[in-house]
């Protein structure tokens, strides 16, 4: 079987040496050329094990060789020549420019088992310390993502709203706050003064099957927000039996579609070519934390999923916890 790495100058012979007496080989140090990256030397040598060791078929061993020879080219030009310099933010990346440059989600799926059975192979091995691939749980979670920002477009999407007037001041806490907390458009806009908890840094929304959730609030957003309500809302606020919190320049609650443009305004002021919508806000939220170690199961709790009920808002999550979380994990806590 030819090597699927052209640039291996030879072939890591051998990998394994032969069992003692019908006992378990035993793992050589093999030869890495100076000029060669090491993950790529790695790879051979994991292919060599799934083939010898597991008696994998041919075309099993050539489609974990393509996946990895693709994710090691994209891990060189990112100045990454060694597993343990793999963060997941790099596997990520990845995955959105393999997603970005249209590779079906199917492919992308498998790509990331081959690079999650790589580098349990590391460990198991004693070659690598720490499998930073363990928290990406399923690879079908990205058949369902849309868009995200990186941090650094999400930096720009917020920079670009700027002022001290009225309109800016609210426009900058929604959008602080969409990020900060993963909110649904449909939460943001029916958010009331009563479900803000800035004091002990968290608010309760009613989403989905109106189900109730408590989700942390970050420190910019918490700012943005506490001035928004001091300085801007009196002068919007027509009629005090409306309480939701982001109200129009008629005293009005927000209706979503206006929540969609202003952040397409946004996006086009920060020169974010791609489509940029509420979901795209909250799907970087989530993204953002994963890719920083927050628990998966904490991020569900935290976005409002389908199987967090409201009872189990009270007896099983503690608020402390999330907030905790949130700070550790969250770029803009």
């Amino acid at each position: 079987m030819r090597s699927r790495f052209p640039l291996l100058v030879y072939r890591l012979q051998p990998v394994f040496s032969g069992p003692p007496e019908g006992g378990t080989p035993t793992l050589k140090k093999a030869p890495v050329h100076s000029a060669l990256s090491l993950m790529i030397a790695l790879v051979e040598q994991f292919l060599d094990h799934v083939s010898f060791e597991q008696g994998l078929s041919p075309k099993t061993r050539e489609a974990y060789g393509n996946d990895l020879a693709n994710f090691s080219g994209f891990a060189q030009a990112a100045g990454v020549h060694a597993p343990r310099e793999v963060t997941r933010k790099l596997l990520l990346d990845y995955l959105e420019h393999e997603r970005d440059r249209g590779l079906a989600m199917n492919s992308i799926s498998r790509r990331l088992v081959a690079i999650k059975v790589f580098f349990r192979y590391l460990v198991q091995e004693n070659l690598l310390e720490k499998d930073v691939t363990a928290v990406m749980e399923s690879p079908r979670l990205w058949k369902v993502l849309p868009g995200t920002l990186s941090v650094k477009e999400v930096e720009r999407l917020l920079n670009a709203v700027i002022g001290d007037d009225p309109l800016s001041v609210r426009d900058r806490a929604m959008m602080e706050l969409l990020y900060a907390s993963g909110l649904r458009v449909s939460e943001l806009v029916n958010l009331t003064l009563e479900d803000l908890h800035l004091d002990s840094g968290y608010l309760r929304c009613t989403g989905k099957g109106n189900k109730m959730r408590v989700t942390p609030v970050g420190g910019k957003a918490d700012t943005a927000i506490d001035r928004y309500l001091a300085e801007v809302r009196p002068i919007f606020a027509k009629n005090p039996a409306v309480r939701q919190v982001f109200l129009t320049r008629r005293g009005t609650a927000f209706s979503r579609k206006t929540v969609w443009k202003q952040i397409g305004l946004f996006a086009r002021r920060a020169g974010i070519k791609k489509a940029v919508s509420p979901h795209t806000m909250r799907h970087s939220f989530a993204t953002h934390l994963l890719a920083n170690g927050a628990p998966l199961r904490m991020i569900q709790e935290m976005l409002g999923h389908a199987d967090i009920a409201t009872t189990q808002i009270y007896t099983h999550v503690d608020q402390n916890r999330l907030k905790s979380v949130h700070q550790q994990f969250h770029p803009r806590a």
